[in-house]
């Protein structure tokens, strides 16, 4: 398959990147089903998705004719057949739990064409941890989004049993749609960018889950000695504190690893409690007036 006959993207979870993803591909021409077995993250997914839209032509990213021309191509649904039909290449964004995803896709296999190419969005999995379950494990392939607001930056990640014509249509893919593919020679839980940020955080998760400063005094200090207008728990507000923590346990008890597993509890804390970050209005901090955005919070002021 080439790229020219890509045509239908299918979104397997609306979620916080799913519905990003959809739009995105909608925007550069695609038609796009964006899936979920729930009618209610549905509803939900397409209420960001309009908000998304007006944020990104007052930026003067669309025009607004652009954007409701993407809002047009976005077709909801909760049907699985529906959703797969005809589907040329599917971008799966459902939580990081290798089994889920390997029944998911399992599940989209019987339903999809033969032709379909599977992509995963997994934020620190790697593909070969489900290549088989999905039934197509040649024409499976990572390819990771970062925040599609901010950002043009996506890995495409083999597995070593992906056919190389399909990395290099999902390479070709990838710049159809903007972007700036970073393609991995070999696998790597995390790609690049996110294994550099996983250091991050889990350094910022340590000294506040050992009661060494607050969260927002390590916001503060890295900010202030960096220069950056935002710290590693404000990052973390908007990657969304549940993915966070989901990331932060499954390695924490795939490696065993009790400082892991310690900060995990500490991110846990702030989900029990519905703090979830930017998309729930509170996190570490509360939106949409946190204070790391406030004058003089580095000053403590």
């Amino acid at each position: 398959m080439r790229i020219e006959d890509v045509n239908k993207v299918l979104i397997l979870g609306a979620g916080t990147m799913g519905h990003q993803i959809g739009f995105l591909c909608a925007s550069h021409g695609f038609d796009v089903a964006l899936f979920d077995v729930s009618d209610e993250v549905l509803e939900k997914a397409m209420a960001r998705l309009s908000r998304l839209a007006d944020r990104l032509v007052k930026r003067g990213a669309l025009t607004g004719e652009k954007a409701r021309e993407a809002l047009a191509r976005m077709h909801p649904t909760s049907d699985p057949v529906e959703a797969a039909a005809g589907a040329d290449l599917v971008s799966e964004s459902v939580p990081e739990d290798p089994r889920l995803k390997g029944r998911i896709f399992a599940q989209f296999n019987a339903l999809c064409p033969p032709r379909t190419v599977f992509t995963t969005n997994t934020s620190t999995l790697t593909p070969s941890m489900f290549a088989r379950e999905t039934g197509r494990p040649d024409r499976l392939v990572a390819l990771h989004f970062h925040d599609v607001a901010l950002t043009n930056i996506v890995d495409v990640m083999p597995h070593p049993g992906t056919d190389p014509e399909v990395t290099a249509l999902v390479e070709a893919f990838a710049r159809a749609i903007g972007q700036i593919p970073i393609v991995l020679t070999r696998e790597n839980p995390g790609y690049v960018f996110n294994t550099m940020l996983s250091e991050w955080f889990k350094a910022a998760q340590t000294l506040a889950a050992n009661g060494v400063a607050l969260p927002r005094d390590v916001d503060r200090a890295w900010m202030g000695v960096m220069h950056t207008p935002v710290g590693p728990f404000g990052v973390m507000d908007t990657v969304g504190l549940d993915t966070v923590w989901k990331i932060t346990d499954f390695w924490a008890k795939k490696l065993s690893d009790p400082q892991a597993q310690k900060n995990a509890d500490f991110m846990k804390a702030y989900v029990d409690q519905g703090r979830l970050g930017v998309k729930s209005g509170h996190g570490i901090y509360d939106y949409p007036d946190p204070d790391w955005a406030r004058p003089g919070f580095v000053e403590g002021k």
